[in-house]
């Protein structure tokens, strides 16, 4: 299968336990990022990595010890070794102003054309998606809001569809209700957003039924993009988190072609099921190398550190074409 992406020799990677036949298997040594992983922070996860010079580079939600996430910059040589800077990001205007928030959570990052994006939650009479630009990890320009409040879940696609920018978002309400659905947004310059269309609905089996939203930013192939998202259930002791794939149309990407019933990770181990939103495994940066097909996916583990599993294009939409709906 064909795949529009960079090659990563040193993608982050484990073989498939031989015992095993899951689509999706967690790194043995998880969590990546524990608690406490500097004497500032107390919880890192829900973050994006890049591939970046030979190595990679991330933007992490990170809580210090106030408990108000924040974005952090954060580098490896492997992928799976993380060194975390202190420091929050400082955004600017397009002016040069320092452009404050009182919060940020749940970055993606993602290389589009020659700069990088991110796209986060954000602070303004709400919460709701802001969009900032990079060149250099040195200099972060904010380009503003594209949306009212309130939304969360921005995921945008690597290049221009149709000649313009396409960006995955869930509208809400400001609390943790029965109201979430995946809607897609086009823009000709990544500042004024329209064209909204709907793509995925929740509730299609027990695991989604109270809200859904995009993951990691999709993935090209030629059968089309490959989606992971998360859906939420509720139980008498609360939500749980688990994550699926999908597969969008590569030229409108606002039809969806497949969708998986099954969940692909829902929380099992200690560090998903124990911290401090328990039941949580939350997909939000996937590495995917174009020569092998290895997809090396980062989520956030229970609100409190970071997780890693891996799959491959070939294992992935085999598994999807048989447990479609």
């Amino acid at each position: 299968m064909l795949i529009n992406a960079e090659k990563i020799p040193n993608i982050p990677w484990e073989d498939r336990p031989k015992d095993s036949s899951a689509p999706v298997w967690r790194y043995s040594l998880n969590p990546v990022i524990g608690r406490n992983p500097t004497a500032k922070l107390a919880r890192v996860f829900n973050s994006a990595l890049v591939p970046y010079k030979k190595g990679f580079i991330g933007v992490f939600r990170a809580e210090d010890h106030t408990g108000i996430p924040h974005l952090y910059l954060g580098e490896s040589s492997d992928g799976i070794h993380i060194k975390l800077n202190d420091e929050q990001i400082h955004f600017v205007d397009e002016q040069g102003k320092e452009a404050k928030s009182n919060y940020q959570y749940d970055p993606r990052l993602i290389k589009l054309e020659d700069s990088y994006y991110i796209v986060w939650c954000d602070d303004f009479f709400g919460p709701a998606l802001a969009i900032a630009r990079t060149d250099d990890f040195k200099t972060f320009v904010k380009l503003g809001h594209p949306f009212l409040p309130f939304n969360r879940n921005g995921v945008l696609f690597p290049r221009k569809i149709n000649g313009e920018y396409v960006i995955l978002s869930r509208p809400s309400d400001s609390g943790h209700t029965a109201f979430g659905d995946i809607f897609l947004s086009k823009s000709p310059d990544l500042i004024h957003w329209g064209e909204c269309e709907h793509v995925m609905e929740k509730g299609w089996e027990w695991w989604d039924t109270i809200k859904i939203g995009g993951g990691c930013n999709p993935i090209e192939t030629d059968e089309g993009w490959l989606l992971f998202f998360h859906g939420v259930t509720g139980s008498c002791n609360g939500f749980i988190y688990s994550f699926s794939v999908a597969l969008l149309d590569k030229d409108d990407p606002s039809k969806v072609k497949m969708r998986c019933m099954d969940y692909l990770l829902t929380p099992e181990m200690d560090y998903e099921t124990r911290g401090f939103v328990p039941n949580v495994v939350f997909p939000t940066s996937a590495l995917v190398d174009k020569e092998s097909g290895k997809i090396a996916i980062y989520y956030g583990a229970a609100d409190t550190c970071t997780g890693l599993c891996f799959t491959t294009v070939d294992i992935l939409m085999k598994y999807l074409k048989v447990h479609k709906r």
